[in-house]
């Protein structure tokens, strides 16, 4: 039986046995004594959203043991969406690169710290479950997620991916065919702003394998 502890773009957290790439956390434990989370009122315990590798240092620890719930996700798109950002200690070079990006998308003196990030990032995360912000679809940069349907295919809860010129759909198990990118429309984001922001300053991020070319 799948623990649920899979992320969705929207950074709500389902069941579902698909593997993913990252591992993550949202602080310490946020499940009760039967591993299910704690919705509404417990999806995190610390600002601190982070995104980390599945293997580090030889460290094992309990998925979801006493203290500290494990969360995973399709990829890097999928939890930058979610809100969450590289690790300091296990992606050190990718939390690197994430805030020199973000440095540049808001013309700052010097790289953010994490929890200057985060304080910034929260509140856009609580509002990506419900596509917390409109976009023009011609204006969203690669690994931007947003809801709903495109020219008839999926409609009110289906999540689509930027993908160069193309948009592709998004399942907790992978993205399916690409389909050219519409040259207008309005979306429902989900992806936070400020993540959009850093992905047009230039950060890429890490794409599972089922993605398809970003031409």
């Amino acid at each position: 039986m799948a623990l649920q502890n899979r992320v969705l773009p929207t950074g709500e957290i389902v069941a579902d046995p698909a593997r993913g790439l990252f591992t993550g956390n949202r602080g310490g434990a946020i499940h009760d004594a039967v591993l299910k989370i704690l919705l509404p009122k417990r999806r995190w315990t610390r600002k601190a959203w982070i995104c980390c590798v599945t293997r580090f240092r030889d460290r094992k620890r309990e998925v979801m043991g006493p203290g500290y719930t494990n969360l995973f996700f399709l990829d890097e798109v999928t939890a930058l969406s979610a809100g969450h950002r590289p690790c300091y200690e296990c992606r050190r070079a990718d939390a690197q690169r994430f805030a020199a990006a973000w440095q540049r998308a808001f013309d700052l003196a010097a790289p953010p710290r994490a929890g200057e990030m985060d304080a910034v990032l929260h509140p856009q995360r609580l509002a990506g479950a419900v596509g917390g912000h409109a976009a023009e679809i011609a204006d969203l940069p690669d690994g931007a997620v947003f809801l709903g349907g495109v020219e008839g295919r999926g409609a009110g809860r289906s999540l689509w991916v930027v993908r160069g010129a193309n948009l592709v759909p998004w399942t907790p198990s992978g993205y399916g065919a690409a389909i050219p990118r519409p040259v207008t429309g309005s979306v429902a984001g989900v992806t936070p702003p400020a993540v959009l922001a850093v992905y047009a300053a230039g950060y890429e991020s890490l794409w599972h394998r089922s993605a398809p070319g970003d031409t």
